[in-house]
């Protein structure tokens, strides 16, 4: 459905409008759910983004979001699973250029290249590209049980797979040893790589992992983490979205189990 191609030199296609997470419905009907507007005229101030369904898309960045306008994590749960990767690419590159209109060296404005994701400054020549940051998502099982912890952020009855940021310096695998000791005190080993997915929250791409744990004494670090658990697969918390790399984690043991 998605080429990874900048669309340069046409004068028509799609349009995806943002404003800061928030993506505009179709003009016209704002109950359809389908975030691509037809727009005849291309004009300088547009992202130039991708092909979806063989047609050139760019995108249009709004100053602030109105009320009609619905958050990225509503559309990804709503729409069907293929509109995934355009709706993450446009919400990362958008957060890029929302971020990044000047230079992080000289603070002269930066200037907007057509033919790739790059912001130039032509004062220092410093040029910028969209940032990504490499993140661990991990699901930590004691035979057919599941470590699942809670944020402060979450909706309430909400759990979810274990997460952080890796640090400089940091391997995927280093990463998930600290980020589980750190959360909920849990020692683990047997780690196996599952998947990755990109993250568009703002620009993070995820690296899911499965790991055993050596005890399930937990110890919460009370700040990024407000309760953990061990839940068994016949009585399941509130699970994170079907779209979500954490879900696929869960979903996947709970196949294995039910095979055994």
């Amino acid at each position: 459905m998605l080429r990874r191609e900048i669309p340069t030199g046409v004068r028509a296609g799609r349009v995806i409008v943002i404003s800061h997470s928030k993506i505009a419905p179709a003009v016209g009907d704002a109950t359809s759910l389908i975030p691509l507007q037809p727009w005849q005229s291309w004009d300088d101030t547009m992202q130039p983004l991708c092909y979806w369904q063989d047609e050139p898309v760019a995108l249009a960045l709004a100053d602030a979001p109105r009320d009609s306008w619905i958050d990225g994590r509503q559309w990804m749960a709503e729409l069907s699973s293929r509109w995934f990767s355009l709706l993450s690419t446009a919400l990362q590159v958008g957060a890029w250029l929302q971020n990044h209109q000047f230079c992080g060296r000289c603070g002269a404005r930066a200037t907007q290249l057509a033919a790739e994701f790059a912001m130039h400054c032509h004062a220092c020549g410093q040029r910028n590209y969209p940032r990504i940051s490499p993140c661990i998502i991990t699901l930590v099982t004691c035979g057919e049980a599941m470590l699942l912890g809670r944020s402060p952020r979450f909706r309430p009855g909400q759990y979810s797979t274990l997460a952080g940021f890796i640090e400089p310096g940091e391997s995927a695998e280093e990463a998930v040893h600290r980020e589980v000791y750190e959360e909920v005190g849990v020692h683990i080993d047997n780690l196996r790589y599952h998947q990755s997915q990109a993250w568009p929250f703002p620009h993070s791409l995820m690296l899911g992992f499965f790991a055993e744990a050596t005890t399930r004494r937990i110890r919460i670090d009370e700040h990024e983490i407000s309760d953990a658990a061990w839940f068994s697969p016949r009585q399941l918390p509130g699970l994170p979205a079907p779209y979500s790399i954490a879900r696929e984690l869960i979903e996947t043991h709970l196949a294995k189990w039910r095979e055994s």
